[in-house]
């Protein structure tokens, strides 16, 4: 299958790349799960997850969880996957924080 690269309507259209980056780890996985439904398809076909932190630590863990569960809560999706959290130094752009990308498997 081929990988089509979208901005979805509810999505920020940057000329300069594709969205899915967002500095709050809700809105992260909002944006994921608005991408999904725009191609027919829902949070519930993610296959993997993979979050970059700026400068994670233990202390940003609760945090983290936090806005997994809202997000999780107003998509009315389980949002255990499975997940690779990766500290890095920064991000494409000075105020990110978060960035999740994630990888969905559409029949």
């Amino acid at each position: 299958m081929a990988v089509t690269l979208i901005n979805p309507e509810r999505l920020p259209k940057p000329d300069v790349y594709r969205q899915l980056s967002i500095a709050q780890v809700e809105q992260a996985y909002l944006n994921i799960g608005n991408a999904l439904k725009e191609i027919g398809g829902s949070f519930d076909d993610v296959a993997k997850l993979t979050v970059y932190v700026v400068d994670w630590s233990p202390e940003k863990f609760p945090l983290l969880g936090e806005g997994v569960a809202r997000a999780a809560a107003i998509l009315g999706v389980d949002p255990v996957k499975p997940i690779t959290l990766i500290s890095v130094g920064g991000l494409g752009e000075p105020d990110l924080m978060v960035e999740v990308e994630a990888t969905a498997v559409l029949d």
